[in-house]
């Protein structure tokens, strides 16, 4: 299991419990704790559009990278006519160094589901998709037993509490590239079909799964609705920052440790990792921020707020909430025509600025590492980038961008190193001089 940090005692725990739960399927021990009494608001006491009203007060947004409004999102799911509505919750994980939703879908799944049936009751949804990744095995076999012990107690399925309400849950395993991260994606492979995104708008609460409107959140959005419903929007918004309120899951990689914490937004990059050890931010060379399409942002840049715009600002962002602090033996070259490979290789291939402008990037990066740029490689760098981001179809072709994007933007020298005198600084690359003339 992930290894989880200890975070001050000021620190609330709303996704995950501040104390050591020995057994996280004990369903009567997660109600002793408050399991289901956000849950028994909503269907008893609130009704859907009270409910919607809390979670919009509360301020929370989407964990899953875009930030967006939870309120606002299930209003519209609620408010677009329809036969059947949905819920699915993305518990994919598509970035492969980020464990934060299988750490919590595992250690609190009862909160994943809880929030999912509050969402579904509050749109009108009878029907919950929970997708995990296949091989997740511990994730899925903690979810599954959750909610059959939660069909036994009468908390989902027909008439949950006694309310005449029904909501059915599947969990749903799936397959499938880096890609399913896009919620568009996930619902096309959830419905059998080749996973490539779809233009925008309509967004999926108007036009959704099986074309009707559903409601994709990341897990960690919806084990959040619980505690507000509990104890109030006031109490949610009054932690982490007055843009974006509430905690967030990181999953974190450093020389000093690695694993997964639960901070308040707006905690600062450098005190998120120092938290993994008293020096764990004390030699680091560069953070990379967002996942394999993240932005990799100097050591100086450390108190940047772990929060939406924030990180947007300086060229990075939220995404998959991975932080991996590098220290000087990384070389920023290197690292970025790594990421963006990644990317390449993981695009579905439904445009050409994502099918050849990725693979051009990848292939610059590829030649200036490995001593054979040429003199118009960083000018051509920038370009493509600017037609990648201006005919993006989806997310993943415009921040597939930011590896090198940020790496110009903060570590131009060590890009000129590479580039004019043909040799890398921290001695990872290792190009050859090639004498103007002599390649054939």
């Amino acid at each position: 299991m992930t290894t989880t940090v200890r975070t001050p005692p000021s620190w609330p725990g709303i996704l995950l419990s501040r104390e050591p739960v020995r057994d996280p399927l004990d369903l009567v021990g997660a109600r002793a704790r408050g399991a289901f009494e956000g849950l028994r608001a909503a269907i008893h006491d609130l009704g859907g559009s009270a409910t919607i009203a809390k979670v919009a007060a509360s301020g929370l947004r989407g964990r899953g990278g875009a930030g967006f409004p939870t309120g606002e999102k299930w209003r519209t799911a609620a408010a677009t006519p329809a036969t059947r509505r949905f819920v699915v919750a993305n518990g994919y994980g598509a970035d492969p160094s980020s464990l934060t939703d299988r750490t919590l879908m595992e250690r609190n799944p009862y909160g994943v589901l809880e929030g999912a049936l509050i969402a579904a009751a509050a749109i009108g949804a009878e029907e919950v998709v929970v997708a995990v990744r296949a091989e997740a095995s511990d994730a899925i076999r903690a979810l599954e037993t959750a909610r059959d012990r939660m069909l036994e107690a009468n908390l989902a399925g027909v008439d949950i509490l006694g309310s005449g309400m029904h909501i059915e849950i599947t969990i749903r395993p799936v397959q499938g590239a880096y890609m399913l991260g896009e919620e568009t994606v996930l619902l096309k492979a959830i419905a059998g079909k080749r996973g490539q995104p779809e233009q925008r708008p309509p967004q999926p609460a108007v036009r959704g799964l099986f074309d009707q409107p559903t409601v994709v959140h990341n897990v960690q959005t919806l084990a959040a609705v619980p505690w507000i419903l509990v104890n109030g929007p006031e109490a949610f918004a009054a932690t982490g920052s007055k843009a974006s309120p509430g905690t967030i899951l990181v999953s974190v990689r450093a020389p000093a440790g690695s694993g997964v914490v639960e901070v308040p937004v707006g905690t600062p990059l450098r005190e998120i990792v120092g938290l993994f050890g008293k020096d764990g931010a004390k030699d680091v060379k560069a953070f990379v921020v967002g996942g394999p399409a993240g932005g990799i942002l100097p050591a100086e840049l450390g108190d940047t707020p772990f929060e939406f715009e924030a990180l947007r600002a300086v060229g990075a962002h939220v995404g998959s909430g991975s932080i991996i602090a590098a220290d000087k033996r990384a070389c920023v070259v290197d690292l970025a025509r790594l990421l963006t490979r990644f990317c390449a290789d993981e695009a579905c291939g439904k445009t050409i600025p994502c099918r050849i402008g990725l693979r051009r990037v990848s292939e610059i990066g590829d030649r200036v590492a490995t001593g054979l740029p040429k003199p118009t490689d960083i000018q051509l760098l920038a370009d493509l980038s600017s037609d990648i981001v201006g005919s993006a179809l989806c997310d993943h072709e415009r921040l597939a961008t930011l590896p090198f994007a940020s790496g110009m933007r903060y570590f131009r020298s060590e890009l000129d190193e590479h580039i004019l005198r043909s040799s890398c600084p921290a001695g990872v690359c290792r190009p050859i001089a090639v004498a103007a003339g002599s390649a054939h």
